[in-house]
C-alpha cells in the first residue's frame, strides 16, 4: 500500500476519462470532489499555499502532508527537496524521521499486548520479579524504581528521567547501547518523585517500554511493531532510522539542522521505542485509520482498549489539552503526537470528527516550540479551508 495515493489518482484518471465522453460536467466535478473528501481545485490550491509559505517562514526543505476523512484518502501533498545535494525532489512515499510520533505506536504495541493477556498496566518494571528481573543492574535499585509500572513509563510519571536537553539519557553517551544506557542510569540517576505523583515528558521512559516489549514477545521491538502493529494496516517499509547519512534508507530524505543542529550527530537508532522510526506522512495516516478503525478498515484495539489509552495520566495538570497514554487527548475526543529532533518536526493526529492527519518536515528551527506551534497552526487552517471536514 506504500503508492496507494498514485494508484487512486491513476484510477480516479482512468475512471474520469472513460466517462468523460458521457458524463456530464457537472457529475464529473461531483465524482472528482468526492474522490478528494469533499474539497475542490480552488480549496487544494489554497492549502497548498498555506503549506508554501509555512515552509518559506522557517526555511523548510520539503514538507510532506497526508489527510484522511472517515478512513479514505482525501488530501497528500509532499513538496520541496528531500535531498538538496542530489536536486531530489521529496514524494508522497518519501521517509522522514518522526521523533517523538513514534510514542503512540509504542503504546498501540502494549496495549495490543495487553489485550492478549501478556501485559497488564499495573505490571512492575524492574526488580527481581518485575518485567525486566535484574537485567539493567543489580538490586537493590536507587528508591522508588522497584515501585515503577508500565502505566508510570506510558504516562510519563515514572518519576525522573526528564527529556531536558542538558539531562536527558536519550542524547547523552552515544556511544552506549540501550542495555548499558538502561543500566548506567538506573544507577547513577536518582529518582526524584515518587511514580505516578508528578508528570515529566520522558524520551528514556519509552526507550524502557521498547525493552517491556521484547521481554514480553521474546521478539525484537521492531520487529514486533512490524509484524502486529504496521503489516495489519498495509505498511511494509516503516523502519527505525539509521544513524548517519550514508546509511539512510532508499527513499528517506536528508536532514538539515539549523543554529548549529546537527541531525547526524544523535543516536536516533537507540532512541527506537521512543522517537527511532521513519515513515511517510500515508503511512502514519494509515495507521491512524487503523488504531481505532473506520468505515470499512477494522480496528487494532477493542473500543475498552482504545478508552483506556486515551483517557488522561492523573498527574497531568489540568486543562483543555492532557496527556494520556502515548497521545496528547483534547476535551472533544481529538488525540494527538508531536515530534521533535534536530531535523525534524513532525506531527499527527485523529479527530473525533473523522479526520486523520499526518505533517513531516526535514528540518526544525530554534527555539523550536516555534514551529511545532506554526506547524499545528498550519494543520488546523489547512483543515477549516473545507467546510465538510469540519462537519
Amino acid at each position: 500500500m506504500l503508492n496507494r495515493s498514485l494508484t487512486r489518482r491513476s484510477l480516479l484518471q482512468s475512471l474520469l476519462a472513460s466517462a468523460a465522453a458521457t458524463m456530464p460536467l457537472a457529475d464529473l466535478i461531483a465524482v472528482a470532489q468526492a474522490q478528494y473528501g469533499g474539497s475542490n481545485g480552488q480549496q487544494r490550491g489554497e492549502m497548498g499555499r498555506m503549506a508554501a509559505a509555512f515552509r518559506r517562514q522557517f526555511s523548510v526543505p520539503a514538507s510532506s502532508i497526508a489527510i484522511s476523512r472517515n478512513g479514505q484518502f482525501a488530501y497528500d501533498e509532499a513538496v520541496g527537496m528531500g535531498d538538496r545535494q542530489h536536486l531530489s525532489q521529496v514524494q508522497q512515499s518519501s521517509l522522514f524521521r518522526i521523533a517523538s510520533v513514534t510514542m503512540p505506536i509504542t503504546s498501540v504495541t502494549v496495549f495490543s499486548l495487553i489485550e492478549q493477556g501478556k501485559l497488564n498496566l499495573t505490571d512492575k518494571v524492574f526488580g527481581p520479579s518485575a518485567i525486566l528481573g535484574t537485567k539493567y543492574g543489580n538490586s537493590p535499585y536507587k528508591q522508588y524504581v522497584t515501585d515503577i509500572t508500565v502505566d508510570h513509563l506510558l504516562t510519563h510519571t515514572a518519576g525522573g528521567w526528564p527529556s531536558d536537553p542538558s539531562t536527558d539519557p536519550m542524547v547523552r553517551n552515544s556511544s552506549w547501547d540501550q542495555t548499558k544506557l538502561i543500566t548506567e542510569t538506573l544507577a547513577n540517576v536518582a529518582l526524584t518523585n515518587p511514580p505516578g505523583t508528578h508528570w515529566a515528558f520522558s524520551n528514556f521512559g519509552y526507550c524502557v517500554l521498547g525493552r517491556v516489549i521484547e521481554a514480553v514477545t521474546g521478539q525484537p521491538y521492531a520487529s514486533n511493531v512490524q509484524a502486529n502493529i504496521l503489516a495489519p494496516c498495509g505498511i511494509s517499509s516503516m523502519q527505525i532510522a539509521a544513524n548517519k547519512e550514508g546509511h539512510k534508507a532508499a527513499n528517506e530524505v536528508v536532514y538539515y539542522g539549523q543554529f548549529s543542529e546537527d541531525p547526524y550527530k544523535i543516536n536516533i537508532t537507540r532512541m527506537d521505542s521512543d522517537a527511532g522510526w521513519i515513515a511517510s506522512s500515508t503511512q502514519l495516516v494509515q495507521f491512524l485509520n487503523h488504531v481505532a478503525g473506520a468505515p470499512g478498515i477494522p480496528a487494532l484495539l477493542k473500543p475498552a482498549t482504545v478508552q483506556a489509552m486515551t483517557t488522561p495520566a492523573p498527574a497531568y495538570p489540568q486543562g483543555q489539552a492532557r496527556y494520556a497514554r502515548g497521545w496528547m487527548v483534547g476535551g472533544n475526543g481529538d488525540w494527538w503526537h508531536n515530534g521533535s529532533l534536530p531535523g525534524s518536526t513532525t506531527m499527527m493526529a485523529r479527530t473525533a470528527n473523522g479526520m486523520c492527519w499526518a505533517a513531516l518536515t526535514n528540518t526544525r528551527t530554534q527555539p523550536s516550540n516555534e514551529i511545532d506551534t506554526a506547524l499545528a497552526q498550519l494543520m488546523g487552517n489547512m483543515l477549516h479551508v473545507v467546510p465538510a471536514w469540519n462537519a
